[in-house]
């Protein structure tokens, strides 16, 4: 179950700019997509485009997180690291603040740095109800999370190694 980190720990871009949680969060709420940071972790691209084409223009920031270095997620994300703000937690101490135990997870943290809402693992149904809460919060539309071809239900990647 995800828990409120503390809102002076640091989160780096994948370009290396650092700030505090609550400077990220000081002026939009965070919507994040953590993957996991294995091969397997790009599955859930096309679903976490579909989630920031809707809300990248709402009052959130959207952005990938990748548990691991920089060359990792660009693995991972390839071409889209330039096409959407991506996080990394080399030493998964952002992950862990959140108590997350499964990735992919989908997040949203309040501009206080708290959690809104979270859904641990790959369960379309609980990724979609974090999508309304996020809408709701936001005055603003849901995106349909799943679609056909998506990756199938799971369990999910250990968040912690």
């Amino acid at each position: 179950m995800a828990k409120n980190p503390d809102p002076n720990l640091s989160l780096t871009t994948i370009t290396g700019v650092t700030h505090t949680l609550d400077d990220w969060t000081t002026m939009f709420h965070l919507v994040l997509v953590v993957l996991p940071d294995d091969p397997a972790g790009a599955a859930w691209i096309p679903v976490a485009r579909r989630i920031f084409s809707v809300f990248g223009d709402s009052d959130s920031r959207v952005a990938f997180v990748v548990p691991s270095t920089p060359a990792i997620a660009r693995r991972i994300l390839d071409h889209r690291v330039s096409e959407q703000m991506v996080f990394v937690d080399p030493d998964r101490t952002f992950v862990e603040a959140l108590g997350l135990t499964s990735l992919p997870a989908f997040v949203h943290l309040r501009q206080n740095a708290t959690v809104a809402a979270c859904a641990e693992g790959w369960n379309p149904t609980e990724w979609q109800q974090v999508a309304r809460e996020i809408a709701k919060a936001m005055a603003w539309t849901a995106p349909e999370v799943s679609r056909p071809g998506d990756p199938a239900p799971t369990a999910g990647f250990p968040a912690l190694r």
